[in-house]
């Protein structure tokens, strides 16, 4: 008996610990100096990347109250991708707060951009 309860603990934990890695920031995130502003599950200086995954994936809103729908029609966008390949690259502000992202190109690469793009939308699917 003890040793099936032991074993469920394990099963659990390790559950457990493959749902925590399955978010962790990606080693591209840390190099391209991302984790200076951004974290995955809460607000640093800049949004979460969760907070922006469910928005963007849902036509939602930001923390500002913009409307995903808005910001790409304002900014020629179609999809959410197109947009954020943009604003990663080119910096800017306005969408999550008064905060500035920084311009990330050429400084990382833009198939780097593209990758951590695909990483934060790909979070609240």
């Amino acid at each position: 008996m003890k040793s099936i309860i032991v074993s469920m603990i394990a099963a659990a934990g390790l559950m457990v610990a493959g749902s925590a890695m399955a978010t962790d920031m990606p080693e591209l995130a840390k190099k391209s100096g991302c984790t200076a502003c951004h974290a995955i599950d809460h607000k640093v200086v800049g949004p979460a990347w969760m907070d922006v995954s469910k928005a963007y994936n849902s036509n939602g809103e930001t923390y500002t109250g913009k409307k995903v729908a808005d910001i790409l029609k304002d900014h020629g966008a179609k999809v959410p991708e197109d947009w954020l390949l943009q604003k990663v690259a080119k910096g800017g502000t306005g969408n999550w707060g008064t905060a500035s992202m920084i311009a990330n190109s050429p400084k990382v690469s833009d198939a780097d951009i593209k990758t951590l793009v695909e990483f934060v939308l790909g979070l609240a699917k």
